[in-house]
């Protein structure tokens, strides 16, 4: 019998203006959430993502200290605590990207995973943080090392009810080391949480994650959020979040510009059929790759 797991990719507009007050910004991204988590369920989703830093803005338009306070310990934060009720009530799997509070001054851009009983099974921390200027204003651009901490967990992979799931999140999508490591710890499924704008990287968002697809053998499932967020206007959130399947193929692709559940099914036969037809991971040579453990080249250029 094939293992069929229907997947819900979440992506949103945030219509909050950055300037209103913090507790604004949450209660309304939470409750657009929660409606279209339910708005899943209904369509039989068993697994659910959302999408980078849910419950906000992309607040790394800019630099000021105010969205500290966005910050919530995992698990113990209100959050994943309702996450845990929501996935209980709806026999779902969530992966839910949040702005993390370890202590005072230590923070962090995760994603919790929650199992379908509503057990937290961890968390992911990101582990590549962006910190450049976008467009022509000096004050607007990807300034993530002011807010996070570089990610410390390395690659888990979840094992819920009805795959076993890793997570790497928006910028983590340029490195192929960290894809790799998720496969060779038992990905089925790979989510990769977003907020990626028009412009420079935006053709490569259908080109590197398919790639990783493939080179690994499982799914990967990309969600962007959509629209325009104000005042910064840095950039178009151009939506299009997809499931891609091990071979490289897109099974799913949401709109451009809409608030949108996209739902898609996933054969996870196909994992298995696909590394056994390509053995990738059998013909890995580890080690001739010591050198990717360190900052410089081990080896010369040789003339």
């Amino acid at each position: 019998m094939s293992r069929n797991v229907r997947i819900g990719l979440i992506q949103a507009h945030h219509e909050v203006a950055g300037e209103r007050p913090l507790e604004e910004h949450k209660r309304t991204a939470i409750e657009k959430h929660v409606s279209m988590l339910h708005q899943a369920k209904q369509q039989g989703a068993q697994i659910v993502c959302l999408q980078e830093l849910f419950y906000g803005p992309y607040f790394c338009a800019e630099q000021n200290p105010r969205w500290y306070d966005l910050t919530e310990p995992i698990p113990d934060g209100p959050t994943t605590k309702l996450m845990q009720s929501i996935a209980k009530e709806t026999g779902m799997v969530l992966v839910v990207p949040m702005y993390e509070e370890e202590i005072t001054g230590l923070y962090y851009n995760t994603a919790a995973v929650i199992d379908a009983d509503g057990r937290y099974l961890g968390k992911f921390r990101k582990i590549h943080l962006p910190q450049v200027q976008a467009g022509e204003d000096p004050h607007t651009g990807f300034w993530e090392k002011y807010y996070f901490r570089h990610g410390n967990l390395g690659y888990p992979v979840f094992r819920t009810q009805f795959a076993d799931i890793g997570v790497y999140i928006c910028y983590d999508r340029h490195f192929p080391e960290g894809a790799r490591a998720l496969g060779l710890n038992g990905a089925e499924i790979v989510f990769n949480p977003s907020a990626t704008v028009a412009g420079l990287s935006e053709y490569l968002w259908k080109l590197e994650q398919p790639a990783h697809a493939v080179a690994n053998g499982y799914f990967v499932g990309a969600i962007n959020r959509v629209g325009w967020e104000r005042p910064w206007s840095m950039g178009e959130f151009y939506g299009q979040s997809y499931l891609v399947d091990p071979r490289g193929s897109f099974v799913g692709v949401a709109s451009r510009d809409a608030d949108e559940v996209l739902m898609v099914d996933a054969n996870l036969d196909l994992v298995r059929e696909t590394r056994n037809t390509w053995q990738f991971f059998r013909d890995r040579r580890p080690e001739t790759y010591g050198q990717l453990a360190s900052d410089s080249l081990s080896s010369p250029i040789v003339d």
